[in-house]
């Protein structure tokens, strides 16, 4: 592995750190106090991120797309970490799995979310299917040329600012090793959909005005041609296309750790305490010493990942580690920064409380850390026949 970027690498970093830092920072203040992001301000920052050539960045040029490769683009969101997740939703990382489009769906779906006209969001969570997605509740039943969705998920990110879901839901039965398990089919469904409704989530303490919603779909009728991929067949449009979602969010966790460090770091030099800036106390030099030593290594785990899927290589492990090992990481991090902040760390002038809110949910979302261990330990075992 050449551990050198290259200078289109450095420039796609060096060009949006500086984007976060002058045009999403400041908006930062704003949307803690008041949960939300203006629809008029991401119309904006999709407009000067379509003006930087970034927008869309993650799907491939024969679609419209950016293009860039995994490690490229890990390098991109890694930068977009660092700021509020309720502004970098509008930066334009459409869901790759909308490749799967046919030529017929591809000016309805596809294209306009690259165009930065639309904005999709991924539906799967429900209130008794979380990890175990093959237990949804959600059904589509066919009747003629139509399928009719019943069913509630919750838990689905940005889904009151998006035009349109994609949804799965289950349509059937198979025989597996573990007996008789449902079927899967993805199927793209507009906002004002008949039957569809998108009702306001929980109250969340992680991420401000990044939104979680709840759906419903009520007897919602959809025509066959509005399924992605063939029917009965989600399961193999989500290991093709999803899986590398975790490693955004190990990506986005290692952006916002070195923020975090970054804020601590300046701490520690600067307030003095008995005569001397706090940095020199052995408490709180060797915090900043593991803080930099676990982002170092989540950073490596997490461009590791990368490098194998560019090059074609089995990764389901090492995506499974960095996320795993980062947003842990992340965690320790931002609590070890309140701690050197001391009171001022849960002040919200600061802004380290913010970060130590949002860490949390990190290890949650895109597959909890026991499912990461899980995908870990099977892919150690499994070669062993045990």
């Amino acid at each position: 592995m050449d551990f050198a970027l290259t200078p289109e690498q450095e420039m796609i970093v060096d060009t949006v750190r500086r984007f976060v830092e002058s045009e999403l920072y400041p908006l930062e203040e704003e949307v803690e106090r008041t949960g939300r992001v203006a629809p008029e301000v991401g119309r904006e920052i999709i407009r000067k991120v379509r003006e930087m050539g970034f927008y869309a960045a993650n799907i491939p040029e024969e679609f419209g797309g950016g293009g860039l490769d995994s490690l490229s683009f890990t390098l991109l969101e890694r930068e977009l970490g660092r700021a509020s997740m309720a502004l970098t939703v509008w930066f334009g990382r459409p869901s790759a799995i909308l490749c799967a489009c046919t030529p017929e769906q591809r000016p309805l779906w596809l294209d306009p979310v690259v165009r930065g006209e639309k904005i999709d969001c991924l539906a799967m969570t429900e209130p008794e299917a979380g990890s175990d997605i093959r237990s949804m509740k959600t059904r589509a039943r066919r009747e003629g040329g139509d399928f009719v969705i019943n069913g509630t998920k919750h838990f689905i990110s940005h889904a009151d600012i998006a035009d349109f879901v994609i949804l799965f839901a289950a349509t059937g039965e198979e025989e597996t090793p573990r007996g008789r398990r449902q079927t899967l089919t993805c199927f793209l469904i507009d906002k004002g959909t008949p039957g569809f409704t998108v009702h306001p989530g929980y109250r969340c303490v992680s991420h401000r005005g990044y939104h979680n919603c709840i759906l419903t779909f009520e007897d919602c009728r959809v025509p066959a041609s509005q399924v992605l991929g063939e029917v009965d067949r989600g399961l193999d449009l989500m290991n093709e296309w999803l899986f590398a979602t975790r490693l955004t969010v190990a990506a986005m966790c290692v952006g916002r750790a070195r923020r975090v460090f970054d804020q601590a770091l300046e701490w520690a030099a600067t307030r003095r305490q008995f005569g001397q800036p706090i940095g020199r106390f052995q408490g709180t030099s060797f915090k900043l010493a593991d803080m930099s030593t676990e982002i170092d290594a989540a950073d490596l785990l997490t461009l590791h990942a990368a490098w194998l899927l560019d090059r074609g290589l089995p990764a389901d492990r090492q995506i499974a580690q960095a996320k795993l090992y980062a947003s842990e990481m992340l965690a320790r991090v931002t609590d070890h920064a309140v701690q050197i902040l001391g009171g001022m760390g849960l002040m919200e002038e600061t802004g380290i409380e913010r970060h130590w809110r949002d860490a949390r949910v990190e290890r949650i979302w895109e597959g909890t850390s026991e499912i990461q261990r899980h995908i870990i330990s099977r892919s150690l075992l499994r070669p062993l026949g045990a």
